[in-house]
């Protein structure tokens, strides 16, 4: 019976620790996405992008208190190299044309610049 009890946690473990991997697995393509094509997007590819974003956001934020510090560092470089490709779709007025993930992702960009100049300070 104990030993039906480990083999469980120790397979809900590896699940965990594959989910919030893929999380940053994620996040990584999508930066090489918008690092390789962003100049191409239309409205509706920013459109996918922006929820793309915010999904996988939300699986990282589920698992926030499971990731080590390196792994930390490397979800932000992501989510900042994500931002950038953005705030250069914001600034070419492609997320004018988006209904709603425009606003949205104007506040990411904002919060994480606000929160790099108070950072800096």
């Amino acid at each position: 019976m104990m030993l039906t009890g480990f083999a469980l946690a120790a397979v809900l473990s590896l699940c965990s620790c594959s989910t919030k991997m893929s999380a940053i697995n994620q996040l990584e393509d999508l930066s090489t996405e918008l690092r390789d094509h962003s100049r191409y997007y239309t409205a509706r590819d920013w459109e996918w992008a922006g929820d793309r974003f915010m999904k996988i956001r939300k699986k990282i934020s589920e698992h926030e208190f499971d990731y080590t510090p390196e792994q930390k560092r490397r979800i932000g470089q992501l989510e900042g190299e994500c931002a950038g490709y953005m705030a250069k779709g914001v600034k070419d007025g492609i997320f004018d044309k988006i209904k709603g993930i425009g606003n949205e992702i104007n506040g990411i960009i904002q919060g994480i610049l606000h929160s790099v100049t108070d950072y800096n300070n």
